[in-house]
């Protein structure tokens, strides 16, 4: 069933070592985009050089690569393992360019960098020094993100890309949205939830403590509520589909963690009532 929804284009700045986490990162987007883009009226598009990009003359190829596809990015996600890139004359790479001319149009950027094991000999020993130099620089100008296995990195990404869509006011869809079939949460309107979503908020509100916990280690995941388990282990789409119904309930503000940490979630009284109408169905 066709539905209207805002798209933000998501930049994806890597050099070529990184070719596994570029693909990664288009996975985590199209997975979000299949859990969520209905629910929220929200299309997370990914862009990259490569794909986005087309034969032009005149000017450094990168600031081709700039005005064709760079400036039409939302959000940008940086992905560095052993090599900073190929210097375009303005900086020391591609990417570091992307990255700052991202951030000086003042648009989100997640940086990540892999400390993934790499045999020494395939290392190019000016293309290291000239990272280590770049993650020195980024240290006092925000936050960035390490991982040590491609694992680590995809659910790194996919939990923070919550975060960073559910805070940041830039990827709120605005209340002027008003398109014939979408429905903006608000106080007083009642969210169209997703079955699982449902499910976890009734179990939630059966729950003696009205809380939903959330763990992970290792390789496993788990959300939990009034004593059962809903994420089947070891699968990853079973953690996408509850970790969806999760947000989902927290976009809708009916449920809030209990902390940073974001282990516990309880509900709040909008969560509490909501709940009793499904029950009562």
């Amino acid at each position: 069933m066709p539905f209207d929804a805002k798209v933000f284009s998501v930049m994806i700045a890597s050099p070529s070592d990184v070719e596994s986490e570029r693909q990664i990162i288009r996975d985590v987007l199209s997975e979000w985009n299949a859990i969520h883009a209905e629910v929220r009226r929200t299309v997370l598009l990914p862009l990259g050089w490569e794909t986005h990009s087309s034969p032009t003359m005149g000017e450094r190829p990168q600031a081709i690569i700039n005005k064709q596809v760079l400036k039409n990015a939302d959000l940008l996600v940086g992905v560095f393992w052993t090599r900073l890139g190929t210097a375009t004359g303005e900086y020391p790479s591609g990417t570091v360019e992307e990255i700052e001319e991202h951030i000086a149009s003042e648009k989100p950027a997640m940086l990540y960098f892999s400390s993934v094991p790499v045999m020494l000999e395939s290392v190019e020993a000016d293309q290291y020094e000239a990272l280590k130099k770049f993650k020195v620089s980024c240290k006092d100008r925000g936050l960035y993100e390490t991982f040590s296995s491609p694992n680590e990195f995809r659910e790194k990404f996919y939990r923070q890309l919550q975060i960073k869509l559910n805070h940041e006011s830039a990827f709120q869809v605005p209340a002027d949205f008003s398109l014939l079939d979408i429905q903006v949460p608000t106080e007083s309107s009642e969210p169209g939830l997703s079955a699982e979503a449902q499910e976890l908020l009734k179990a939630g509100s059966e729950s003696p403590d009205g809380v939903i916990r959330q763990q992970e280690w290792d390789d496993n995941y788990s959300i939990r509520a009034n004593g059962k388990e809903f994420v089947e282990q070891k699968s990853p789409r079973s953690r996408a589909l509850w970790e969806g119904a999760l947000t989902e309930l927290e976009y809708h503000n009916l449920i809030v963690p209990n902390s940073h940490h974001r282990h516990e979630f309880r509900l709040t009284h909008k969560g509490f009532e909501f709940a009793g109408k499904l029950t009562a169905k």
